[in-house]
């Protein structure tokens, strides 16, 4: 019992926002990105014959709005779009081609802020602190260790249940970052080597004469390594003058998200910091200065309650204990708030289909 307590302690500290990588406030089913990339990928399928309905089947968005500029989705819609997109293409090379469709002018405001950046290292800085702005599928985080420069690139937690989907939002990000560094870099940029954290698959996956270096699987990490000396370069688009301007606008980018996101991200925050011993609605409701009746309405203008986030971010969380850890079911359970191991197991196999178990074999 006292082993339990400690780590049921340790977990409620672990459970703190700055602590869990890839749990973000933004909702799975929250419409406040641009259709970018969808539209690449639509676009991809369809120039390979593939038609509009089955494209996006099961997306809830029409054809006529893929590239409107006023469109807005969610990453749970660019998640199925992509998960037709296995079952549509036999092409081998799909998310990685449908990535390097994808250039800094496909950004916007992004896109220019990057191509303003002085210097190429504040490029990569810039990248990382505004990914938000992206339709971000992925977490990404750059470092530069002497000669060795890598970017490093791990599937956001939903998509970790399926592994088809996991490696093709692996690809695909490798396949825009790549993408992206040659528009800024020039076309002669190269990576020095591609690191993947799954096996070899026979269905799709990158190879040594696709992406110009080699590619090395089941790796700790997916990650993009390249020489350190392409950030000496001078960055012939960079502009001192306007990067301030251009940054000004892109923080105003990120606040008019963050205002999209509304109660439902506050919340998110809040069951966050101690997810195993969560506030009651009307606690959250006071932690937030509102009141409960206006509270829950917000909520289901978004399209949420207040216990589908809980349940979704625990979804999250066992996902990444699943899958990054060896600990036991019993140590998820209470890090997660129940009682014991077997609620556990009733409760993830209704967020996700599958037992804990399955989801440790894969």
């Amino acid at each position: 019992m006292q082993r339990s307590r400690e780590v049921h302690k340790s977990f409620a500290r672990r459970t703190q926002p700055e602590a869990v990588s890839g749990i973000s406030n933004v909702g799975i089913g929250e419409k406040v990105y641009e259709s970018t990339k969808l539209a690449a990928a639509y676009d991809t399928l369809v120039n390979q014959g593939g038609s509009a309905e089955d494209i996006l089947r099961g997306v809830n968005i029409r054809s006529e709005e893929v590239h409107s500029p006023k469109t807005r989705i969610s990453l749970g819609q660019l998640m199925r779009a992509y998960q037709n997109a296995i079952e549509l293409s036999a092409d081998r090379h799909l998310p990685y081609r449908i990535g390097t469709t994808i250039h800094v002018s496909t950004y916007g405001m992004y896109g220019y802020a990057i191509l303003c950046c002085p210097d190429f290292r504040k490029a990569m800085d810039f990248a990382t602190s505004y990914h938000a702005l992206a339709a971000p599928l992925a977490t990404i985080e750059f470092r530069e260790e002497g000669e060795r420069a890598t970017w490093s690139i791990e599937p956001i937690l939903h998509s970790v249940a399926d592994r088809r989907l996991y490696r093709f939002i692996a690809e695909l990000q490798i396949g825009i970052h790549i993408s992206l560094m040659r528009d800024i870099m020039g076309p002669a940029f190269a990576p020095q080597e591609i690191c993947l954290s799954y096996p070899q698959a026979d269905d799709f996956g990158l190879t040594a004469e696709l992406v110009g270096c080699s590619v090395l699987f089941v790796q700790p990490t997916n990650q993009i390594v390249f020489k350190s000396r392409w950030l000496d370069q001078a960055a012939s688009l960079g502009n001192k003058t306007t990067y301030p301007t251009i940054l000004a606008m892109c923080d105003d980018l990120l606040e008019d998200l963050n205002l999209r996101i509304g109660a439902a991200g506050k919340i998110r925050a809040i069951l966050l910091r101690d997810i195993a011993n969560p506030p009651t609605f009307d606690a959250a409701a006071k932690l937030l200065d509102v009141n409960a009746r206006s509270l829950r309405r917000q909520l289901q203008q978004q399209g949420i309650s207040f216990r589908g986030l809980r349940d979704e971010l625990r979804a999250q969380l066992a996902l990444k204990y699943l899958r990054s850890t060896n600990l036991a079911n019993e140590d998820i359970a209470l890090a997660l708030g129940f009682s014991d191991a077997a609620n556990f197991r009733r409760a993830f196999h209704r967020w996700t289909n599958k037992s804990p178990s399955e989801v440790r074999g894969e």
